[in-house]
Formats: structure tokens, C-alpha cells, sequence
């Protein structure tokens, strides 16, 4: 069991109370007495309390994470970032996962069930921005993705319409012109899929390719069974095809499973371009091109938002952060 307060105060034959000065990093402390409560601290193995801390000072030290899916290697490798970052605040982070269900995303936004949290970081799939207008004037929330509050709430973000134009650029760039958007989600009320087919066809118009909607194939989801019962169904159509940009990394492993059983070379016959930049499409063959989010710059933005809501002022106006990304070309373009 950790050393008490008291423990320490009497081995160094101070107050409870000078100890707890130095603990935290009170400047009017005697050097030598400092010294004296550290070497207790130090022998006795004396760790602070931090829940403690934190609840002293009116807040719990527990943030909240909201995202759609804990097993998508996306939001699995944002999540783990998060806690990482978090740890930096000196916060514990509680993960929840939506399945991108509105009632569950409104629920949260209300408060998370059972705990007391100093603030939120949410990916919404469902919620629209009048939805997310009308939230409890409670904690801080950071919104994730493409969704916002209409500039209401703090909002980091990746550009994705113009990280889709320049996956479907490059593609153009490597002289494929019967290029599939493969990801639209018309169902959703999250804006991805829209701002990443609205770059797709700017980069089409920009370079004179002539759009076909048959080459634009909708999914229920983002997943590798999505991408390949797309490529499925736009084979299957005869349409042609020469290269695919798929809104997600799982949606890309899938269309190449599909394109490589059907006896299509990649990159050959089938330049395909993802957009992530997760581990699984890194060591896949062929590797996979992809755009690179700074998923890093996300955690840490995000957070940073939140303890500026904490420590400064809350009725400041929103931000919206814009976080730098990466086209990395693999072998599969």
C-alpha cells in the first residue's frame, strides 16, 4: 500500500500541509525543508492521489472519447494516441464506442452514464450540426471528423476535399482515366464521404476526365467487406475501370482482395489509393497507397482544446484546426 501524507509528514517532521506545498510545487517552501519532505517522499515511495487532486479543484480528471468504432483500425489508432496524450494532462481517458448511432451519440453528448467528466472529445457519424448545436451547455466537447456544430464547438479536422484531390490526382497523374470513387454514404449524416467525393470530382474536372456516375459506388459501412462487395459490383457491371480511390483503407484492402481474385493485376490493370494510412495497408500486397492523416497532431490538438476550455475561457469562440496530411505512394499505385 502507498505511503500517506501523514507517513510522509512525520518522517520528515513537517505539517501534512507542507508536504502537500511541496507536492505541489508550492515556491514558498524552505530549500532545506523541501529537500528534507522530498528524501521522505523518495524512501517512502509516496505517490500523489491525483483523483484526489483533481476533485479538490472541482473536476474529476476523467475525459471522455466517443467514436463510432473501437475495432476500426482508424479510431483504434487515434484512441490509443489519445490516451497517450491524455496521460500528459494528467488525465485518465474513458472510451466509449457509438456504432454511430444517433441515439447513443445524443446520449453522450448529455453526459457519460455513470461518471463525472471533465470534458469530450467526439466523432460523430449521425448527429447533424443542429443536433450538436443543441447539446447541454455542460463540459467542453472537441468535435473529430467531419461533422461540426456549424463553428459552435471546437473542431479538428483533416481537409478532405483536398486530401481526395490529391489521391485522385495522383491517380490521374499516373495516366488513369476511368478512375471509381469507392465509399459514398448518402445514408450518413457525417459530411465524409460527401467532402471526399466532392474532391474526387474536383480533381476530375480539374484535369478534364469526364465524370460517370457509375463509377461512384456507395457502402453501408467502411469496411473490407464493404470495399470488396463494392469492386464485386463494379466488375460484375462491366463498367471499365482502370483505377480506384477508396474513402478508407478497409474499403481499399477489400477492393483489392476483389480485383486480385477476379485475376486483376495491381498496379497494372488496377491502380488503387486508400485513405488512413492504417498499419494493416502498410505491409499489404501490393503496400498500399494511402493519404496519411497526422493522427498524432489529431490527439494533441484535440486535447489541447479541451484543457484551453478547463483553464481558460469557455465562452471563447470556437476553433476549427486543420490538421496537415500526407499522399504516401506505395506499390499499389
Amino acid at each position: 500500500m502507498s505511503a500517506s501524507l501523514r507517513q510522509v509528514a512525520e518522517r520528515a517532521g513537517v505539517s501534512v500541509r507542507t508536504v502537500s506545498n511541496v507536492v505541489s510545487g508550492f515556491a514558498l517552501v524552505a530549500p532545506e525543508t523541501r529537500a528534507r519532505v522530498q528524501a521522505a517522499i523518495d524512501e517512502l515511495q509516496y505517490r500523489p492521489n491525483a483523483a484526489a487532486r483533481h476533485l479538490r479543484g472541482g473536476r474529476s480528471g476523467l475525459v471522455a472519447l466517443a467514436i463510432p468504432e473501437i475495432a476500426s483500425p482508424y479510431f483504434g489508432e487515434l484512441a490509443g494516441l489519445l490516451v497517450e496524450e491524455a496521460e500528459k494532462h494528467s488525465w485518465m481517458l474513458l472510451v466509449q464506442q457509438t456504432g454511430g448511432d444517433a441515439e447513443h451519440e445524443r446520449g453522450l453528448l448529455g453526459g457519460v452514464r455513470g461518471q463525472v467528466v471533465d470534458g469530450l472529445v467526439l466523432s460523430p457519424w449521425s448527429l447533424s450540426p443542429a443536433e450538436l448545436r443543441r447539446r447541454p451547455d455542460a463540459v467542453p466537447v472537441v468535435l473529430l471528423g467531419e461533422q461540426d456544430a456549424d463553428g459552435l464547438l471546437d473542431h479538428v479536422a483533416v481537409d478532405s476535399v483536398a486530401a481526395a484531390r490529391d489521391a485522385t490526382r495522383h491517380l490521374i497523374d499516373r495516366g488513369r482515366r476511368r478512375i471509381a470513387a469507392l465509399g459514398l454514404q448518402p445514408h450518413l449524416e457525417n459530411g465524409t464521404a460527401a467532402r471526399r467525393v466532392a474532391g474526387y470530382r474536383r480533381a476530375l474536372a480539374e484535369a478534364g476526365v469526364a465524370a460517370d456516375p457509375a463509377l461512384e459506388i456507395a457502402v453501408q459501412r467502411l469496411h473490407r467487406a464493404d470495399g470488396a462487395d463494392g469492386m464485386r459490383r463494379l466488375l460484375d457491371a462491366g463498367t471499365p475501370v482502370d483505377a480506384v480511390f477508396c474513402f478508407s483503407d478497409q474499403l481499399a484492402l477489400g477492393a483489392m482482395q476483389t480485383a486480385l481474385r477476379a485475376g486483376l493485376r495491381i498496379p497494372a490493370d488496377l491502380a488503387v489509393a486508400g485513405f488512413d494510412d492504417v498499419e494493416d495497408g502498410r505491409y499489404a500486397t501490393p503496400s498500399l497507397t494511402t493519404v496519411s492523416p497526422d493522427k498524432t497532431a489529431i490527439a494533441r490538438e484535440a486535447l489541447a482544446c479541451l484543457a484551453d476550455r478547463l483553464t481558460g475561457d469557455r465562452a471563447a469562440p470556437a476553433r476549427r484546426i486543420v490538421i496537415p496530411y500526407a499522399l504516401t505512394v506505395r506499390d499499389s499505385t
